[in-house]
């Protein structure tokens, strides 16, 4: 991945994975660490990698963030759950997308932090994008949230999956 980010399409390209891994925090706080964990599993990382995608390859780490991940989707549907857009869930979909988006760096100082920034912006987007949407959904077709809350859950997943995929020729 250094190679790629050496050109300004490829910053780009990357620059926008952490957007849209931010979108995904923004819809499932967890989902970015769990698919990244998925990914790091048998992925090569150069020698400039940094401690989240070492880290994200240990077993327990692993775990618990697939346990986090489906706790995570359990409680979204459950009534009592508090709107991600209210300041404390929306603070943490905020630091956890910028989180998730720093965890893209594969350099650090100024790079990382663009990707934070990016992740972070994702996060918001996805955050009162994704609230909105399942609201209306559910007000236009008269189908109950829990139905639109799963749909959020593939939509997050697939998301994901297209911000953590390796790059072309990998």
């Amino acid at each position: 991945m250094d190679g790629v980010l050496r050109t300004n399409r490829g910053r780009a390209v990357w620059l926008g994975r952490a957007a849209l891994l931010g979108c995904v925090a923004g819809l499932r706080t967890m989902v970015p660490f769990g698919l990244m964990a998925l990914a790091a599993v048998g992925g090569e990382d150069s020698p400039s990698a940094w401690g989240p995608r070492r880290l994200l390859r240990r077993r327990p780490v692993r775990a618990a963030v697939g346990l986090a991940s489906f706790g995570e989707a359990v409680a979204d549907k459950l009534p009592g759950t508090p709107s991600r857009i209210a300041p404390g869930p929306l603070g943490g979909r905020l630091v956890f997308g910028g989180l998730a988006g720093a965890a893209l760096s594969p350099t650090g100082g100024p790079a990382r932090l663009a990707f934070a920034a990016a992740g972070a912006g994702g996060a918001a987007l996805g955050s009162f994008g994704g609230y909105h949407a399942r609201k209306a959904a559910g007000e236009r077709t008269g189908v109950p949230d829990p139905v639109w809350a799963l749909a959020e859950d593939g939509l997050a997943v697939g998301l994901g999956l297209l911000a953590t995929r390796p790059p072309r020729g990998h």
